[in-house]
C-alpha cells in the first residue's frame, strides 16, 4: 500500500527515562500489549510524506484511547512541547481513534485494580502499588488521576463521538473533556448520558450527540483510524505521527516531543530545498 520512496523512522525510544521503573513498565504493558519488545527504530513507509512541505502545516497525527493513562500524560507533554515550538502556528493536530480492548464491556463491576490483578495474577495490593508510579508520573504534569474512582468501560461510543467533534473543529477539546471525565471524575464515557452531557459541556449540540448515539453514525471513522494504525505498524499508544516522516511512541517528556518537533521541521525544510 505504502510506496518504498520514504522511509518512516521513530524518533524516539518507547519510554522516557522518568517512566522506566518496573511498575511503570507494568502498567505500560496494558497500553502497549508488546510495549517491552518494541524496536527503538522502525523502518516503514507513507504516501503522504513526499508531498508535505513548508508550505502546509507541520501534521502531527496522535493515536490515542481516551482509557489509556499514558495517553493523557502524553498528551499534556506534548502540549507542553507545542508551546515552547517557535512555529506553534504552523502545526496541525489530528486525533485518531485507537481501543487498547475493543472487547471490554459497555460497564464492569470490576475496579481498576481487580481488572489488572485478574489480568496479571496478582493481588489487590500489588495492583495498586503498581498503578501509584502511573498517579505521580501523572501529577508531574498537573493532572489529578483518581484510579480508584475510573469505571472500567467500552470507549468505542466515546471516540465516535471525537469523530464528530472533529468536523465541528472540537477534536481536542472532546479528547481532553474525555480524558479528564475518566481518570479524574469516575465517568462512565459508554454511558450515554454521559456522553451526551460531556458533548454538550464543550459546545456541540446536544441533539446532535443525541443522535449521533442512537445510530452507527462515525463507526466507519473510528474503524479507518484503527486500520491505518495496523497498517503503519502502530502496536500501542500513544503515538505520535509527524508528518509521516517521523514518529514518538508513549508519553515522552517535553524535551523529547520538542526535540522530535524541531527535526520534523528541519526534515521538511530540506525536502523543500534539498541539497544539490
Amino acid at each position: 500500500m505504502f510506496p518504498p520512496d520514504r522511509e518512516w523512522h521513530e524518533a524516539t525510544d518507547l519510554c522516557s527515562p522518568p517512566m522506566s521503573s518496573p511498575r511503570l513498565s507494568f502498567f505500560l504493558a496494558y497500553c502497549f500489549p508488546a510495549a517491552i519488545a518494541f524496536p527503538q527504530t522502525t523502518p516503514m513507509t507513507s504516501p503522504t510524506a513526499a508531498t508535505r512541505t513548508t508550505h502546509k502545516p507541520l501534521l502531527v497525527e496522535i493515536w490515542s484511547d481516551v482509557v489509556c493513562p499514558f495517553c493523557y500524560i502524553g498528551k499534556r507533554e506534548f502540549e507542553n512541547a507545542l508551546d515552547r515550538f517557535p512555529h506553534k502556528d504552523s502545526v496541525e493536530v489530528i486525533w485518531k481513534s485507537f481501543e487498547l480492548d475493543p472487547n471490554a464491556p459497555s460497564r464492569s463491576d470490576m475496579s481498576t485494580y481487580q481488572m489488572l490483578a485478574h489480568k496479571y495474577g496478582m493481588s489487590l495490593d500489588q495492583a495498586r502499588e503498581r498503578v501509584r508510579d502511573v498517579v505521580e508520573r501523572a501529577a508531574e504534569v498537573g493532572l489529578r488521576y483518581n484510579m480508584d474512582a475510573t469505571v472500567i468501560a467500552n470507549s468505542f461510543d466515546a471516540h465516535r463521538l471525537i469523530q464528530f467533534a472533529k468536523t465541528q473543529g472540537l477534536g481536542d477539546a472532546a479528547e481532553e473533556r474525555l480524558f479528564k471525565a475518566y481518570f479524574t471524575e469516575g465517568a462512565n464515557i459508554a454511558d450515554m448520558g454521559t456522553l451526551v452531557r460531556l458533548g454538550s459541556e464543550i459546545g456541540l449540540a446536544e441533539t446532535a450527540v443525541r443522535d449521533l448515539l442512537a445510530t452507527a453514525d462515525f463507526s466507519d471513522a473510528v474503524r479507518a483510524d484503527e486500520r491505518e494504525a495496523q497498517e503503519l505498524g502502530v502496536r500501542g499508544v500513544p503515538y505520535f505521527a509527524l508528518d509521516r516522516r517521523s514518529a514518538v511512541n508513549g508519553a515522552q517528556s517535553a524535551d523529547h516531543f520538542l526535540g522530535a518537533l524541531e527535526q520534523a521541521w528541519r526534515e521538511r525544510a530540506q525536502v523543500a530545498s534539498p541539497v544539490r
